[in-house]
């Protein structure tokens, strides 16, 4: 007698897209780590204040400064991992153009940038007695542009990616597209700090205007997308 032949599946089950875990969960949980960590070092000293500032401040609150970039680097896991979902989603919808991937990139060296600057920042926040104020002006900066312009630039990236995208196939609101866009200015504009301490302004505008935006798109951006022959 001749086997009967195996069940097939079917082309739709075995092409079925898959767009990763929910969305919202990382992004809520990046959003609250960002806001505490900032309301932890809200007295941090200002990039333009004295080495001796900096190390008086190091000084008398070092369990505040660790805790602060505890807090930090633990923000940088759930944009990572929001970079990663949000490019398997993009992918599931049919965006095969750069954005996904200008996404996934964007994300993942925004996380690196934050990480970088919580490193600095503990590193900061436990220097020996015999520290000069030198050490403490030059690790407070490299914290200040690692987590300033250098990560507000990358985050630039991650909303574009995403705002190019949902503008080009209406997977996202207008109003929410252009919103982006604009914060993504913001966050490359940002660099100019670098040149004019007048451009600071900047830097939270692409923050925490970009971690609002963020929480929209989550919400907002769809896990299907309707065939085109429909």
């Amino acid at each position: 007698m001749t086997a009967a032949p195996a069940p097939q599946r079917s082309a739709g089950a075995a092409r079925r897209p898959q767009s990763g875990p929910p969305l919202l969960a990382p992004v809520l949980a990046f959003a609250v780590l960002t806001v505490v960590s900032v309301v932890v070092n809200r007295s941090t000293p200002h990039p333009d204040a004295s080495g001796l500032a900096v190390l008086h401040h190091a000084r008398t609150h070092g369990t505040e400064i660790k805790a602060g970039a505890f807090l930090l680097f633990g923000s940088a896991v759930p944009l990572a991992v929001t970079a990663a979902v949000l490019y398997r989603r993009l992918r599931a919808l049919g965006i095969t153009a750069p954005g996904s991937a200008i996404t996934l990139v964007g994300g993942v060296l925004a996380a690196a940038a934050l990480t970088f600057s919580a490193m600095f920042a503990w590193a900061g926040g436990r220097l020996p007695a015999d520290s000069g104020p030198a050490l403490a002006r030059v690790l407070a900066d490299l914290s200040f542009l690692s987590g300033g312009p250098a990560y507000a630039v990358m985050f630039a990236l991650l909303i574009a990616g995403i705002s190019v995208s949902g503008l080009l196939t209406g997977l996202l609101p207008r109003a929410v597209t252009w919103t982006g866009l604009v914060l993504a200015a913001a966050g490359m504009l940002s660099t100019l700090t670098l040149l004019a301490s007048g451009f600071s302004y900047l830097l939270p505008v692409a923050r925490f205007g970009g971690v609002v935006w963020l929480v929209f798109v989550a919400a907002l951006l769809p896990r299907t997308r309707a065939s085109r022959h429909e």
